[in-house]
């Protein structure tokens, strides 16, 4: 049963997600919700937009704004030039955690990467973030690589 309604983000979605993102001890220390938003947000969300490779979505329950994930369609050489998709920054607002779903905007999520001809999809999660990888290993996803990061601009 699909109670969420997903589609694109619009611009008038931003306090939304940008809530969403600051809404954990991560996000926090990261994030601003301070309206008006940082103008990078907005830059950010207009580029995104403007590629049809990349997806920002919000999902709705009931016409609230309760989830969000950030998608990728990237071409690639390896596996004989197989497109892979790219899952990132997945909220679902924390008073509706643990109710499904966030497995069903993964599945929208991989059904997406799938549709945009991905032929395997991917995400990282944070090593401390234990309750995401409990979420992802019971949805059948596989432990498969070691992450890095380099920060550029000072904004970890």
């Amino acid at each position: 049963m699909n109670r969420l309604r997903v589609r694109a983000a619009t611009r008038d979605d931003l306090p939304e997600i940008v809530a969403m993102l600051a809404d954990d001890i991560k996000g926090a220390a990261r994030e601003d919700v301070s309206l008006p938003l940082d103008p990078g947000y907005v830059a950010a969300f207009e580029a995104l937009a403007a590629d049809p490779k990349l997806l920002l979505a919000v999902a709705e329950l009931d016409g609230r704004v309760v989830g969000t994930v950030q998608l990728a369609a990237l071409p690639g050489l390896s596996r004989k030039g197989m497109a892979r998709g790219y899952i990132e920054a997945v909220r679902i607002a924390s008073d509706l955690r643990g109710q499904g779903l966030g497995a069903e905007l993964i599945g929208w999520a991989v059904d997406w990467c799938r549709a945009a001809g991905c032929g395997m999809v991917q995400l990282t999660t944070q090593r401390d973030r234990v309750d995401a990888h409990r979420f992802y290993d019971r949805l059948g996803w596989e432990r498969s690589h070691l992450g890095y990061k380099l920060t550029l601009d000072g904004r970890a």
